[in-house]
């Protein structure tokens, strides 16, 4: 079945459908990991969002039951170069296509990634429509024109928990797991085998405003017991709960539309201490009353260069985000540690009082490098310092 993706400024490609059938708008932004697209699907951080995959062949290994990065696909629509049509992996429960079919998302295959990637980079993220029901590409094209903007969209409404729970109470979702040799002596058998898990040691309460699993599993793993609490949660409900650390999620939208929270972490700010990654960060430059912006194109993949000021160490991270903090509007409280070396905008920052730190990228990676893994070791730290 024929397939039209148009952008809002009358550039279109036109494909092969696969997934489901069907019209959807989002903005179009582009991904340059080479594997990880089951977690790229499952991201919250996508909501809203139709995403196009630079790597040439997707699908190669499938769909797991393990993999997602939350309980549902979040993106409007998937842009590849070629799918794979015969995954091959032992953890493949089913395929791609089968998968975006069952959760009725359109996907476009066939089309030239390249040229896509690089209009994107020269003109800057837009308005765009995957369609296999608008026969003519004049029609499409106005169907991105009329869809919302990013800028000033509120989408952590529709992805945080509608409930407060304990993550993980019975220790064993967060377990990391791997293949095992015949010297290893871990629980798990044949199939894989489980590492243990460490005491844990801080009670955390973390704000979910789209939060990955991934990111619940890491904090677990260093010594963290967690209670997830919606986006809504005030600060005097969350104080209430005596934490020794407040964590600030990932999640999708602008973060200047989030009004509503900035106010409650605002309250926050010198009462516990702090560590927010991704939007979570970028909620923290607001209610230190800073200002964000959005990006040409975003940052989203597994290899962006982030500099540490302070020791001049590098590092690879993976990051999904179109806005960026200002950092001519932060306080003079307010330090910056950590910028991005391909355009220099804020990564880090950390408050020159308060026991607050944050990075825009995500340490827990998946998909990615884990160079930045060590963060909640920061965290702990900053927690048992604040003691």
């Amino acid at each position: 079945m024929k397939a039209i993706l148009a952008l809002e400024d009358g550039r279109y490609f036109e494909g092969e459908s696969f997934g489901a059938p069907g019209t959807r708008t989002g903005e179009i932004c582009f991904n340059t990991s080479m594997c990880g697209y089951q977690e790229v699907l499952t991201d919250p951080s996508y909501r809203g969002q139709i995403v196009a995959m630079t790597y040439p062949m997707i699908g190669n290994y499938g769909i797991n039951g393990l993999d997602d990065e939350s309980s549902e696909p979040h993106v409007r629509g998937f842009v590849i170069e070629e799918l794979c049509d015969v995954p091959s992996n032992w953890r493949s429960t089913q395929s791609l296509d089968a998968y975006l079919k069952q959760h009725n998302i359109p996907g476009i295959q066939g089309i030239d990634t390249r040229a896509l990637t690089k209009h994107l980079r020269t003109l800057g993220a837009m308005r765009s429509v995957i369609t296999t029901e608008v026969s003519t590409v004049e029609e499409a094209v106005k169907l991105a024109q009329e869809s919302a903007p990013m800028s000033g969209s509120d989408f952590v409404k529709e992805v945080t928990t509608k409930s407060i729970y304990t993550w993980d109470p019975e220790s064993q979702l967060s377990r990391q797991w791997d293949i095992p040799s015949p010297s290893q002596n871990r629980e798990g058998g044949p199939e894989g085998a489980f590492h243990p898990l460490p005491e844990a040691r801080h009670h955390i309460v973390a704000y979910d405003f789209g939060m990955k699993r991934n990111i619940l599993r890491g904090l677990r793993q260093s010594g963290f017991h967690v209670t997830v609490v919606p986006a809504t949660a005030t600060a005097e409900e969350v104080l209430a709960r005596n934490p020794d650390g407040i964590f600030l999620s990932n999640g999708p939208g602008d973060p200047a539309a989030l009004n509503y929270i900035h106010k409650e972490v605002k309250q926050l700010i010198g009462k516990k201490p702090i560590f927010a990654i991704c939007l979570g960060h970028q909620i923290l430059g607001h209610a230190y009353g800073g200002k964000t912006f959005k990006l040409k194109f975003g940052h989203r993949g597994g290899n962006q260069p982030v500099k540490d000021l302070r020791t001049g160490k590098v590092s690879i991270t993976s990051q999904n985000h179109g806005f960026a903090i200002d950092p001519a509007s932060l306080p003079s409280n307010v330090e910056v540690t950590h910028i991005n070396l391909n355009d220099g905008t804020v990564e880090g920052m950390r408050h020159r009082e308060a026991p607050v730190l944050s990075v825009q990228y995500h340490p827990e990676a998946a998909p990615g490098p884990n160079d930045a893994k060590y963060f909640f070791e920061e965290f702990a730290k900053l927690i048992d310092s604040a003691d």
